[in-house]
């Protein structure tokens, strides 16, 4: 998947999946938002169950209150470091690291350094929960 940098100043910006080489299997066209300083970008169109986004969490956030809210929410750092606040626990993720967490939870989360994190955020807007396959099933 290809992601034009515009999407930080706003535009209007197109993801393709690729598939054999050079040609798009798929296309759509996103907008990018702003919510409370920071950027979704949704990765996802369809109307209701999960949602995808790629999110970008500017440095230099000071810490807020945390929030409750329903639903289901999955996070995996792609760049910088994220901190999580959840409940009484504190975490600091850094690339490579995932969380999820019932959003009925209280929680913040911010970037943790000088740089803005980059995120890949699924969430289950009535509390759906994604589904991960830890290993292959045995034939049967």
């Amino acid at each position: 998947m290809s992601l034009s940098p515009s999407a930080a100043a706003g535009g209007t910006i197109i993801l393709y999946a690729r598939g054999p080489p050079g040609r798009c299997v798929s296309g759509m066209s996103v907008r990018p938002w702003r919510r409370n300083g920071r950027t979704l970008i949704p990765l996802s169109q369809r109307p209701g169950g999960i949602r995808a986004y790629k999110m970008l969490v500017p440095a230099g956030e000071p810490t807020g209150e945390q929030k409750t809210h329903e639903g289901y929410e999955w996070m995996y750092v792609l760049s910088g470091r994220l901190r999580l606040r959840l409940a009484e626990h504190d975490f600091v993720m850094k690339p490579g690291e995932a969380a999820e967490f019932d959003t009925r939870v209280p929680h913040w989360f911010g970037s943790a350094g000088a740089e803005p994190a980059e995120l890949l955020v699924l969430f289950g807007p009535q509390g759906e929960r994604m589904h991960v396959r830890a290993r292959p099933r045995g034939r049967d």
